[in-house]
């Protein structure tokens, strides 16, 4: 089974990343992590400082890695509406008949 350190593991070698480069990416994402431990997040699993990835920190790196290659999102694209404004209205018997 792959784990997150895997993941990220794989996404720093396959985006030749440096360790300072893995940290600005988080720092763009708002999440702040020391050298020391993504050196602990890089260590095989029977390492003693050994540290798993949780989901947070690959979500927040997933999260930056976007920020950097396209730029923090200003505003949404569509502006989200109420399920009843998507409907459709329902045509009446007169209106039926008028058309």
């Amino acid at each position: 089974m792959i784990t997150n350190n895997d993941i990220m593991k794989k996404l720093r070698v396959a985006l030749k990343l440096k360790d300072t480069d893995i940290i600005d990416i988080l720092k763009l994402a708002e999440f702040e992590a020391t050298p020391s431990e993504l050196s602990a997040i890089f260590r095989k699993e029977d390492h003693a400082n050994y540290m798993p990835c949780g989901d947070q920190i690959l979500r927040r790196f997933f999260d930056g890695l976007i920020i950097r290659n396209r730029g923090k999102m200003e505003k949404p694209l569509i502006k989200p509406q109420p399920a009843w404004v998507k409907c459709q209205p329902l045509r009446t018997k007169e209106a039926k008949a008028n058309a």
